[in-house]
């Protein structure tokens, strides 16, 4: 009994106006309340950072000061009365836009509810205004962005007049607006992954994520995991849930490359994924529905592998919805010259180098060489004559060795003397030693290239000599 008298004696903390003034002026958000008159009564901090209006402002005039443009009410000549808020009795996340005491526009989203006496009256409002204007800046920037990169990926690095590749930009067209899966064929560098973009870019899925598994990069455990995800204590060292790929890629475009080095195992499980639409994590059996486009690449005659036994046949059949076979560059040479303009451009932008052009004995060296590595080799070239060219026009002489191995390869016949091959070991140390082993003095003094300069010192076993000490 004492105990309870005790507590009942125990003071209760009022929760006075200017306590609670206090407290609304530690909100980050603005919070202000209106009369049935529409009529600014109270105004906290979070309104004054947002709005500019400070309360000596606002309070006592009507809260249409604000400007908004998605108020409730068009027209607040009746005050709260003639609001949607009067007849609604609260507002949920009302986005709006506002004018700054400055004259700036701001974006907010509006929480309101009407107030009440203790008989249920209404007696005014209280509206919370959360200043979103940044995130809605931010969401038009990534909308740009996306459009930006949607553009930029639709065909960028797919360049060529030839009609294999008219074929493909056709095929690529009809395609991408549909969900089917695509198997992409073609030899490694011929650019199977700007391909499996431009389809993700031009779809109707566009705007979800592309994501990227290299399957020839992970052994078949760690492939399952990074598919499929997997749960805490799945394996050693799953010491967290993990997502996989499948479920990241939800909404938008799986591109799966190197398809053809997947175990078997994992084929069953990519087959059930493609049927059923649903996976399961590893160590889990909670089956989770996944919207996934499937496009998939690889080197490999899948066909051949199925013959073997290392391919499902019913796997390569829901893969191959729709096949796209992108050449070899050694049968679309034609697209040489207008590849090369492009990757010039590319490095020109990325290096700040003032690199014009090709010389034409080079971009001759270029049209005769069989790329094995195909578009990514040519590449490769492009930046290697970048990083080495000190002149606004890529010679010869700066293209790899393996693409340009030989004096006639570097320039044009008239100016190649007929000894420029053999150079004696006596000639090049002299031609070194009259050019300081400035290796490119000495190439234009034998009338060779710098590359055959190179090739010879390291025939011969030659060292600059240290200077000699005075």
């Amino acid at each position: 009994m004492k105990l309870e008298k005790d507590k009942a004696k125990k003071p209760s903390v009022p929760l006075r106006p200017p306590l609670l003034e206090v407290i609304c002026d530690t909100m980050a958000d603005g919070l202000f309340t209106v009369d049935l008159d529409g009529t600014i009564t109270f105004w906290n901090k979070g309104a004054e950072r947002i709005t500019g209006y400070t309360a000596e402002d606002v309070i006592g005039k009507n809260c249409d000061i604000l400007e908004g443009d998605n108020c409730l009410g068009t027209d607040c000549v009746d005050g709260i009365r003639s609001c949607g808020l009067y007849e609604k009795g609260e507002v949920k996340n009302n986005e709006c836009t506002i004018r700054t005491k400055d004259g700036h526009h701001v974006t907010l989203l509006k929480n309101a509810r009407v107030l009440k006496d203790k008989h249920g009256n209404i007696i005014g409002g209280v509206e919370n205004l959360t200043d979103i204007t940044n995130l809605k800046r931010a969401e038009e920037e990534v909308r740009l962005l996306r459009r930006e990169l949607r553009e930029r990926h639709e065909f960028e690095g797919i360049i060529g007049k030839d009609a294999h590749m008219q074929e493909v930009y056709n095929l690529i067209e009809d395609v991408a607006p549909t969900t089917a899966s695509v198997l992409i064929l073609g030899e490694s560098g011929t650019g199977k992954e700007l391909v499996a973009r431009a389809l993700h870019f031009k779809s109707l899925r566009a705007d979800g994520p592309f994501v990227k598994v290299n399957c020839a990069a992970l052994a078949e455990n760690l492939l399952e995991s990074e598919l499929f995800g997997h749960v805490r204590g799945a394996f050693t060292g799953a010491i967290r849930d993990k997502i996989g790929r499948f479920e990241l890629a939800h909404g938008g475009t799986l591109f799966l490359d190197e398809i053809g080095d997947i175990s078997p195992n994992v084929q069953v499980k990519l087959l059930r994924a493609l049927h059923e639409k649903v996976i399961e994590r590893v160590g889990d059996i909670k089956p989770l529905l996944v919207d996934v486009r499937i496009i998939a690449a690889t080197h490999q005659d899948l066909r051949q592998l199925m013959k073997e036994g290392i391919f499902r046949d019913d796997l390569y059949y829901r893969l191959k919805v729709v096949s796209l076979f992108l050449p070899p560059l050694r049968e679309r040479k034609d697209d040489i010259p207008l590849l090369t303009e492009h990757f010039i451009k590319k490095f020109r932008r990325h290096t700040g180098k003032s690199v014009s052009g090709i010389h034409p004995d080079a971009l001759r060296t270029l049209m005769s060489y069989s790329w094995p590595g195909n578009v990514r080799e040519l590449e490769n070239a492009i930046e290697h004559a970048f990083v080495l060219g000190k002149t606004k026009t890529i010679t010869p002489d700066l293209l790899p060795i393996e693409i340009s191995p030989c004096p006639v390869c570097h320039a044009s016949e008239a100016s190649i003397p007929s000894n420029a091959g053999a150079i004696t070991e006596e000639k090049l140390q002299t031609a070194l030693a009259k050019a300081g082993w400035n290796k490119a003095k000495a190439a234009r003094s034998l009338g060779v290239t710098r590359t055959t300069v190179w090739r010879n010192i390291k025939k011969y076993g030659l060292r600059e000599e240290p200077a000699s000490e005075p």
